[in-house]
């Protein structure tokens, strides 16, 4: 939760620096509104634990279904899928004109699933690169459907900042959360 509120701290002050967005009335309304921000990334945090527990329960029922390879294919397919839809679909199906958000917001996931992909396997094993970028493209982008569909630039930047801090965390710290008890 603390992951999710420092982002939503660092989310809602780098937009109201940079855009402006809340007026503030008076000295009190600037000692509350990071109090706001709190909360929400809170909020925040657990979507995204919600998220992340669906991803490790599809996992566990894809790995048991298929065999490790087809799994493997699968999530690359739903993950080029899922990126698809984000920086083209919706523009050139759903009739929304705004083309250069969707794919600078599409690269801005990948860049980062990239970037959190490469710790983990440095991390772990190589094993966990397909599920790594599975959970945070595919999954990510699933997580933000509800705030892309209200069309506001800046509410998705409030929403991804936070979410995507918290998925890598949750995703870097499994192997660490998960270890075998004859290890330990």
């Amino acid at each position: 939760m603390l992951v999710g509120a420092v982002g939503a701290v660092i989310a809602g002050l780098i937009l109201q620096f940079s855009t402006g967005t809340i007026e503030f009335k008076g000295t009190l309304d600037m000692l509350i509104y990071p109090l706001i921000l709190l909360g929400y990334g809170a909020l925040v945090s657990v979507y995204s634990q919600l998220g992340f527990f669906a991803y490790l329960t599809l996992n566990y029922m894809g790995n048991g279904v298929f065999k490790r390879k087809t799994w493997e294919y699968i999530q690359l397919v739903l993950s080029a899928l899922a990126l698809l839809e984000l920086m083209f679909f919706r523009t050139f199906v759903g009739g929304e004109h705004n083309l250069t958000w969707d794919v600078a917001l599409g690269i801005g996931i990948l860049t980062t699933a990239i970037i959190v992909t490469y710790f983990k396997v440095k991390l772990t094993n190589i094993r966990a690169l397909i599920p790594t970028m599975f959970f945070m493209l595919a999954v990510t982008i699933l997580e933000i459907i509800g705030v892309l569909k209200i069309g506001v630039n800046n509410a998705t930047v409030f929403i991804i900042i936070p979410l995507l801090a918290c998925n890598a965390y949750q995703i870097l710290i499994l192997h660490k959360v998960a270890k075998d008890e004859k290890k330990s």
